[in-house]
């Protein structure tokens, strides 16, 4: 139940209740899938789709003046599929899917460094056939009105990352010992600089919108997953994180940025350590507070794998964990940081063991309240995306997290469900001094 502040104009609440009510009848509507076989042309346009930027206002988002909440998912590899002509219609299904149930933010990569299919063949080198699939992505993600997160490279080794820039270094002649030398070396610096300078100011071949002009793109995350172990004192990411946070912004003042961390608390809050998953999470090199507290970072994430993180033989553990480890990062992003929370990847393999889809079911259904419960009282929860949403027919790439909509009707059920929670949320509340949403 709410309360809702003022509360002169009777009419207004009326017309407000009679418009909720009609949000929770609605059934999410099911969106066939289409499968287009694109070529690169230039002159190939998408369906217009009215989207304004999102923008933080305190520890929310807005767009358009309303408040904007995410139920969303993560498929990574939607480039890699684009690329290639017999695959590229799974992103148009994969996006209709996500449609289909209310789900309004992707995240995915908008990198491949190095290797076959690269997108960055060498510092500053492109593939530009990849770079049209990447668009491709982005505008198909506008036709079916789904926003995109957008990462910038990875913490991993998958589709090149910060062990490519370091190898890319060394092959130059710099002296490196460590993956872990990307986040200092000044000529390795400069190479991911002049990627992203390259891809924030890249002119979308199928829209003609600079991806830094694109309402499209909801955020740029500077890297998956960032750690540093070779400082757990967590400076050198630190000084990263300030220096690649304020260049993005110089470039697209108008997007928002997330640094795309897994949450684990460091030095700098020794009475948070408690409620990282193990001890070695907190010599990760990563400090969850003060790595958000960097100017120019919008947001704070975090990710949430108690299967790999806690044990995979005690289910029961997972959820204990589950919501101390949501409650004290969405704590954090209200009362010390003043930012929205978002949980950007969350899921439990179907590798593990003691794997139901009931318990997948159970798992989703925490996260999802753990996330209500804090829009009820107005905290800084703003969503999460669920890893991983596939398409029919792409079992070949499944890291064991694979969630394909048509073949689980029960978490399809729950998604649905949430997505439809998240809206009558984003209707009923406003913080323009018209409307506030409390809990009795």
């Amino acid at each position: 139940m709410f309360s809702f502040f003022p509360s002169p104009l009777q009419q207004f609440f009326l017309t407000v209740a009679i418009l909720a009510s009609l949000v929770t009848t609605i059934s999410t509507a099911t969106i066939s899938s289409v499968v287009t076989n694109h070529s690169w042309r230039e002159d190939d346009q998408v369906d217009e789709v009215g989207m304004e930027m999102v923008v933080r206002i305190g520890n929310h988002f807005e767009a358009g003046g309303r408040p904007f909440y995410v139920n969303g998912f993560n498929t990574y590899w939607l480039m890699a599929l684009a690329v290639d002509p017999s695959t590229r219609g799974k992103v148009t299904e994969t996006f209709a899917d996500a449609s289909s149930a209310g789900l309004t933010v992707g995240r995915t990569w908008a990198f491949s460094d190095g290797g076959q299919g690269a997108l960055q063949i060498s510092p500053s080198v492109y593939d530009e056939n990849v770079f049209k699939a990447l668009d491709f992505v982005i505008s198909e993600a506008k036709r079916h009105n789904i926003r995109l997160i957008l990462s910038l490279t990875n913490n991993w080794k998958d589709y090149g990352g910060k062990a490519q820039y370091v190898k890319w270094g060394k092959a130059s002649g710099l002296t490196l010992t460590s993956d872990d030398d990307f986040f200092s070396d000044p000529t390795v610096k400069g190479y991911y600089k002049a990627y992203i300078k390259t891809v924030l100011n890249r002119v979308n071949t199928f829209t003609n919108i600079p991806y830094k002009e694109d309402p499209t793109i909801f955020a740029w995350e500077l890297m998956n997953e960032a750690r540093c172990q070779a400082d757990p004192s967590g400076n050198k990411l630190q000084s990263w994180i300030e220096e690649m946070a304020l260049y993005v912004k110089s470039i697209d003042p108008k997007h928002l940025l997330e640094i795309g961390i897994e949450g684990f608390y460091g030095p700098s809050t020794p009475n948070r350590l408690q409620f990282d998953p193990n001890t070695f999470a907190g010599q990760a090199g990563t400090d969850f507070i003060r790595n958000h507290g960097a100017p120019g970072i919008d947001f704070a994430t975090a990710h949430i794998y108690p299967d790999t993180w806690i044990s995979s033989s005690i289910p029961g553990d997972h959820l204990q964990f589950t919501n101390s480890w949501m409650q004290s990062h969405i704590d954090d992003a209200e009362n010390v940081l003043g930012k929205p929370m978002l949980f950007t990847e969350f899921g439990e393999s179907m590798k593990d063991g003691n794997f139901t889809v009931g318990f997948r079911d159970q798992f989703i259904n925490a996260v999802y309240n753990n996330i209500l419960n804090s829009l009820r009282r107005g905290g800084s929860a703003a969503g999460s995306l669920l890893w991983q949403l596939f398409p029919e027919g792409t079992d070949y790439m499944d890291d064991g997290y694979a969630v394909v909509l048509a073949k689980s009707k029960s978490t399809s059920s729950i998604i649905s469900m949430q997505s439809r929670r998240m809206q009558m949320f984003s209707s009923r509340c406003s913080w323009s001094r018209k409307l506030i949403c409390r809990r009795n």
